[in-house]
């Protein structure tokens, strides 16, 4: 195993002690003002061995997303530094069908696992169980895909906290009353349906969200251009629109770019990365997004990792109560749950990017 695996994560030390070494997003306000990139993480202390160095894919939502970009850089730093050997695929679009190719050829190449962000939570089961068959460990991140096709699920967060938060943040942003509209990814993205379906469900279940409206969904398939399009149209078909709430870090990036460039009075949320949302965050009339909400995707990218590692090795199966390590990880050990549908372990909880903390965050991730 190589001694020393270089991270490309600034792993910023938090005043609070909230973030230690390479450890998940926070939920202190700020890191410290003289924090320190650390530049190398013993590789001793960062992953188990893979025995056997296996072979370890990923496959994202699609190439030239940032996020994407994130995960992958997680999920390698994690393998790398255990001695297996990653294969990472990069659908060249955010569909199904990209994603069974790249998958089909991954079964051909004879990899040992395979993590997948899915686009789609039901067209990817033929293909995954095809994987299963061929003695392949199949997980999910970020986006799951229906729980027969797959042994564990790594989410971000859990969905009624993501809903809850972005609920609020509409409600609060419309004065509690008001129109307001999402901004999605692609309509069959399984993590922004959940969320979507809980910001629904938490505001159709209390009347303190009774003044507020949805009037649209809109699709901008993670494409920067179909989202500023999407946006443009959001401002155009409705004209006392107050917020939009984009749950996707590409469609929150293009329609901040459109709110402020027309200097629109609607203002922005949703889940960004704050690498691109600097420019945008203030609580004045000339920036488009007060706030927003993330997490850490090169944690959420290691987490992945991890549970790739413990699936090769033998230590869980995707099972209730399994447990693995996951050293460069705050919330390590983590324990497999039940979420409802299938098993999964949470990262941790979203964190709030204002303007109090986006000068320090940007420069994080």
């Amino acid at each position: 195993m190589k001694k020393k695996v270089i991270s490309v994560l600034l792993c910023v030390a938090m005043a609070t002690g909230i973030l230690a070494g390479c450890a998940a997003v926070p939920t202190a306000t700020a890191p410290a003002a003289d924090a320190a990139p650390a530049e190398e993480a013993a590789a001793d202390e960062a992953a188990p061995a893979a025995e056997g160095a296996g072979t370890f894919a990923i496959v994202t939502k699609s190439a030239g997303n940032p996020f994407m970009d994130r995960l992958g850089t997680g999920f390698e730093e994690v393998i790398k530094a255990a001695g297996g050997e990653v294969v990472r695929k990069d659908p060249e679009s955010a569909t199904a069908d990209a994603q069974i190719a790249v998958i089909q050829s991954l079964i051909s190449q004879g990899v040992d696992t395979i993590a997948i962000s899915a686009n789609d939570a039901n067209a990817l089961i033929s293909v995954c169980n095809e994987a299963r068959d061929a003695g392949i460990k199949v997980l999910t991140l970020d986006s799951d895909v229906d729980p027969s096709a797959r042994a564990l699920f790594c989410n971000q967060a859990g969905v009624e906290a993501v809903g809850q938060q972005l609920i609020d943040a509409v409600y609060d942003l419309t004065g509690g009353e008001g129109q307001y509209a999402i901004l999605s990814a692609t309509s069959q993205a399984t993590n922004q349906n959940a969320w979507i379906d809980a910001m629904k469900a938490i505001s159709e279940g209390d009347d303190k969200y009774s003044k507020i409206e949805l009037v649209e969904v809109a699709y901008g398939d993670d494409e920067p251009q179909k989202s500023t399009d999407q946006t443009q149209a959001l401002l155009q078909n409705y004209p006392d629109l107050k917020v939009i709430c984009a749950p996707t870090t590409v469609g929150i990036a293009a329609a901040a770019k459109v709110l402020q460039d027309q200097k629109s009075s609607v203002k922005l949320t949703g889940l960004g990365l704050p690498s691109e949302m600097a420019e945008y965050i203030g609580d004045d009339d000339a920036h488009s997004c007060p706030y927003m909400f993330l997490w850490n995707p090169i944690d959420l990218g290691r987490l992945a990792g991890y549970a790739s590692l413990a699936l090769y090795n033998g230590e869980i199966t995707g099972a209730v109560g399994d447990t693995f390590e996951a050293a460069t990880l705050e919330s390590s050990p983590y324990t497999v749950v039940d979420n409802g549908a299938g098993t999964e372990v949470i990262l941790g909880p979203p964190f709030k990017f204002d303007p109090s903390n986006i000068d320090e965050w940007k420069e994080v991730y």
